[in-house]
């Protein structure tokens, strides 16, 4: 009795340790009820408000929230106020990037006054700076010329930066729809946006840098200053094409990449080869990081409907990333596509363990 006792426990042994037996299905992979119980950080969704409430719904999914303030138009100072008092207040589930104003771009002073505002920006508890893509696409010099991030007017600045180990988020550059006509854009919502900000959409503007210029300067600065902690926002811009991806964080190691808003070239890719989409992802778990890019304000006065948007955001594309259940992707036409089901320890560093570092 005893011995035939041994030999089933023995067979039940094996099958659990089996490829794709019970055991590695149990612990290898998430599932979708998975998505509330792991730890998470979206590192792209920009908090302009003193209303916690939207943290504590994140947190009530286990979301912690950084946000990247933004030389957008709107002020930077209030912009700082209130991340700094959010980080205050919720300093375990909330962290944020500083920014600089470029409006004095050419002032002899503007180098000295900008390290000025990283200094202040890190003292308010930032745990980076943010530069946007007004840097290469909106500003002139007194010749009228674009200001690319590569000006040598601003290697002091990220020298600083450099010297001082301040991580920088940078947002050079937009997504290769960016300088197509609309019918030829992979995705809806590029589309979209672009119809809706024309003052962005370069094919409109072919007298603006090319798409080739934006890499090239981001190119140049991150050779100007080798040992930048750069976080290279929205993929890069080099969302279109994982291989280019692939190529600058071979050539640059500190380099890593948020996908904020652009998983939907993921998927796109994933369509013509899921397995290249999720080997990559897989090697390159380091180096990348969740992101969604979406936003409260002031006028976010509607808490049910804010909070259901950033709850099915996140959910779809958990079951994305973490599953191989099929969804239709409205951006992509309502096609469908098949979720990566990467494993569990990437799911963790791109979802957490690589964020862990601006909470501290």
């Amino acid at each position: 009795m005893n011995k035939r006792i041994n030999i089933l426990l023995f067979a039940m042994a094996s099958i659990m340790l089996l490829p794709g037996g019970c055991k590695q299905k149990e612990t290898g992979f998430y599932s979708v009820s998975d998505f509330g119980k792991v730890p998470k950080t979206d590192v792209h969704f920009h908090y302009n408000t003193t209303d916690v409430r939207f943290v504590n719904f994140a947190d009530s999914l286990n979301f912690r929230l950084l946000s990247p303030n933004v030389d957008a138009g709107k002020s930077i100072d209030n912009q700082l106020k209130k991340a700094s008092l959010v980080r205050k207040l919720r300093p375990k589930q909330f962290a944020f990037f500083g920014t600089f104003s470029v409006q004095n771009f050419g002032a002899n002073d503007f180098a000295d006054k900008t390290i000025a505002r990283i200094d202040e920006c890190m003292k308010a508890g930032a745990s980076g700076i943010k530069i946007w893509k007004n840097i290469g696409m909106a500003i002139k010099d007194g010749k009228g010329h674009f200001v690319m991030v590569d000006n040598p007017a601003f290697d002091p600045i990220f020298k600083y930066i450099e010297d001082k180990n301040i991580p920088l988020m940078a947002h050079l550059g937009e997504p290769k729809d960016c300088w197509l006509p609309e019918e030829q854009m992979d995705l809806n919502n590029n589309r979209r946006y672009f119809h809706e900000h024309p003052e962005y959409h370069m094919y409109l503007h072919p007298e603006a840098p090319s798409y080739q210029d934006q890499i090239n300067a981001m190119i140049n600065l991150l050779n100007k200053h080798p040992k930048l902690d750069y976080l290279a926002a929205h993929l890069a811009s080099l969302e279109w094409n994982i291989d280019e991806l692939a190529q600058l964080f071979d050539r640059f190691p500190n380099v890593k990449a948020d996908f904020s808003a652009r998983i939907g070239h993921l998927q796109f890719q994933s369509l013509a080869n899921r397995e290249k989409v999720r080997e990559f992802m897989i090697k390159y778990q380091n180096r990348l990081l969740y992101g969604t890019d979406l936003s409260v304000n002031e006028a976010s006065t509607n808490y049910r409907e804010t909070t259901s948007e950033m709850r099915r955001t996140w959910t779809d594309q958990w079951i994305f990333l973490a599953t191989d259940s099929t969804i239709l992707i409205s951006d992509l036409g309502e096609k469908k596509v098949q979720g990566l089901k990467l494993p569990r320890e990437v799911i963790d560093k791109i979802y957490f363990k690589n964020a862990e570092r601006f909470f501290r």
